[in-house]
């Protein structure tokens, strides 16, 4: 399988053209959300159709399972019946949908590269900045710990998720995309997950942090972070190829 993520970031995909999240911009602070419409819940039927751009013989093989990775989650990512954000709008995908299964196509536009997937029985379009195959998982509390000095203790959640994901991001240059994909969830313990896209690696496009935490008077104690590692071109016996 040959290597995307440089491609990608040769091209500019960026928030205004190529980026289709729900045509959503998100950053580490804050996000601005507007939630795509959905035009026609028919399965997609591009038979006919002369699609956008220009077939390339790259990406995602056919059958290949992917993940959506970067969507903030209270945005979507759009599944469109062609590529490009011209083409109407017929599934709405979760920001931490793990069931993509890829068709085997992929086209070039001049705001980035799409694939095709099928998204629980309906074929469509998907921008592939926001896709990624899930590797390996570990626990990284020891090497959070150990990076920050501290069992790291904040006053919210949201808060807490973005200590974490800020260890873990890089200091190359462009700066990771720190992404909130779930919401606050309550149980025996607390928890919140957070993508961070952009390492500065070919193989490797990011990673997902899962933090678990207790709550005390003191604010919010990461008990436990339980890290995927964001594959972007496959993955093999769970590393990043």
């Amino acid at each position: 399988m040959v290597a995307l993520a440089l491609l990608v970031a040769a091209c500019g995909v960026d928030a205004g053209d190529g980026v289709d999240a729900g045509d959503t911009t998100t950053t580490a602070s804050s996000s601005t959300t507007t939630l795509a419409e959905t035009t026609t819940t028919a399965p997609a039927d591009t038979t006919n159709t002369t699609l956008a751009g220009e077939p390339i013989d790259l990406g995602p093989v056919e059958n290949d399972i992917l993940m959506v990775v970067g969507v903030a989650y209270d945005d979507v990512l759009n599944l469109r019946v062609g590529p490009g954000v011209a083409q109407p709008v017929i599934g709405e995908i979760p920001p931490t949908y793990t069931n993509l299964v890829a068709q085997g196509n992929t086209r070039y536009l001049s705001t980035g590269f799409w694939i095709e997937v099928d998204y629980e029985g309906t074929l469509g379009w998907v921008n592939l900045t926001y896709i990624a195959y899930g590797g390996d998982v570990s626990d990284q509390t020891a090497n959070l710990i150990d990076e920050l000095g501290v069992r790291p203790v904040e006053s919210t959640m949201t808060d807490l998720g973005e200590v974490v994901a800020e260890a873990f991001d890089s200091d190359e240059e462009p700066e990771s995309r720190i992404v909130q994909v779930t919401e606050v969830l309550e149980g025996d313990l607390f928890e919140v997950t957070y993508d961070v896209i952009g390492l500065g690696d070919d193989s490797v496009l990011g990673l997902r942090l899962h933090v678990f935490a207790e709550e005390s008077t003191d604010g919010f104690t990461v008990r436990t972070v339980e890290m995927t590692v964001l594959c972007g071109r496959g993955v093999s016996d769970g590393l990043c190829s």
